[in-house]
């Protein structure tokens, strides 16, 4: 169990990685050569970018689940 974890985590994080590298800082960034110059009339945030904060999110969140697994089985073990 240690072992799919610590290689979920090791995919996560890579995943994680590239998901923060794609999001738009100050001066634009790698989601506009994907679709991100096309923005929204109502929430005035392109749809890419509102995909990527959610794809980012779960990512996270599986990461941390991930993170707590792991120091539960390494403290019962």
């Amino acid at each position: 169990m240690i072992l799919a974890l610590s290689i979920v985590l090791i995919v996560v994080s890579l995943i994680l990685i590239v998901l923060i590298l794609l999001h738009r800082g100050k001066g634009g960034g790698l989601s506009s050569m994907f679709g991100g110059s096309f923005y929204s009339n109502l929430s005035g945030s392109s749809v890419v970018e509102r995909n990527l904060d959610r794809i980012t999110i779960i990512g996270g969140v599986l990461w941390a689940i991930c993170i707590i697994g792991l120091g539960l089985l390494y403290k019962n073990s």
